[in-house]
């Protein structure tokens, strides 16, 4: 079997004869083999088995077709290193034995160290690089969505804690954006170094802020790190999470290849306001996957309609999958959009003579 490489030529804006699919948490509880796993490992125990977390990565690959794989971990995993102490609950996610919230708790974290703490992920990368015959895409959690985390102590819908950090004590804060930059380049510099052939940065809450805020807290530290990683020819990709359509006019200067949207703006619009020189990645609701197969298949065919209008364009959800997603849906979605997507590109290539 040849290498598909079809996803890497759309981060790039290539031509492409088939749309790239991949889906955000497809390792995850909607496999019934993955659900197996779990009651046996938690998901941290899996991440430090390098051999098992290839294993539930490449599920996906076997089962649905997708054309990328996404590393199995956690955005999490490599807080461990500056020195927090968490663990990840059930129907909570991440919980956080001692808060950062003041000055002192901002300059205990101490710098990531890739080799002596996180050496397993490391390894369960290299050994993808060498069974997979799709792309492998490892990750890291933005600065304010890690830091939302580490100073509310657990997920929360209000923020309250956070926003009081940055608004109130602003030198704490960019000391807290200063750190977990550092700590985010320093380890997707790393994965590709191992073997990664792209990496996302996933900003899953950064939409909890207004515009300007974003500009203000946000987005300097943003920009480094993109900067920071420029010079590596692998892709990167920012999605900036849920309800963040208003801040996509303000990431013109990010030096990604791809901006991730979630399912409440167009394809169309959202390219309007990031502007024409990146790809973008996007954004069925998840939770379509509930409805029939043919109402998926035509918010789907909607979705690709908007999306081929341009090259750089790669199908995906506008946030993860949840444990009630249907397997085999996954696998109708995902023949359903090649099939589709081959036919209206090979007629588009035709029409321009290509």
């Amino acid at each position: 079997m040849s290498y598909n490489d079809n996803f890497i030529k759309a981060c790039r804006k290539e031509q492409v004869d088939t749309l790239p699919v991949w889906y955000m948490r497809q390792a995850g509880r909607y496999d019934p083999a993955y659900r197996k796993i779990k009651e046996k490992f938690t998901l941290l125990e899996i991440c430090k088995q390098p051999e098992l977390a290839a294993e539930v990565t490449m599920l996906p690959i076997k089962k649905l077709g997708v054309d990328a794989a996404i590393l199995y971990s956690d955005i999490m995993n490599p807080v461990a290193s500056l020195g927090i102490d968490f663990d990840i609950v059930k129907d909570v996610g991440p919980v956080i034995h001692t808060p950062v919230r003041t000055a002192q708790d901002v300059e205990r974290l101490r710098p990531i160290d890739v080799d002596k703490d996180l050496s397993h992920i490391i390894e369960t990368i290299r050994i993808l690089d060498k069974e997979l015959e799709v792309p492998l895409i490892s990750f890291a959690g933005a600065p304010f969505t890690i830091a939302s985390y580490l100073i509310e102590g657990k997920p929360s819908k209000s923020y309250i804690r956070t926003k009081q950090l940055m608004y109130s004590e602003p030198a704490v804060w960019f000391a807290l954006m200063d750190k977990l930059g550092d700590m985010v380049i320093t380890y997707l510099k790393s994965h590709i170094a191992a073997g990664a052939k792209a990496v996302q940065v996933f900003d899953s809450w950064v939409g909890a802020l207004s515009p300007a805020d974003f500009q203000l807290y946000v987005l300097p530290t943003m920009e480094r790190i993109f900067k920071e990683l420029s010079h590596l020819k692998e892709p990167k990709i920012y999605f900036p999470g849920v309800s963040s359509g208003e801040l996509l006019p303000y990431l013109h200067n990010l030096q990604a290849d791809v901006i991730g949207l979630d399912w409440r703006i167009p394809i169309s619009v959202g390219r309007e306001r990031v502007g024409e020189r990146f790809a973008v990645q996007g954004n069925l609701d998840p939770y379509i996957l509930t409805a029939p197969m043919h109402v998926i298949e035509q918010q789907a065919k909607a979705i690709m309609d908007d999306g081929m209008k341009k090259p750089g364009y790669i199908f995906n959800l506008g946030h993860g999958l949840f444990p009630e997603a249907s397997l085999e849906k996954l696998k109708d979605l995902t023949a359903f959009i090649h099939a589709y997507s081959h036919s209206v590109l090979t007629q588009q290539a035709e029409k321009s003579g290509v």
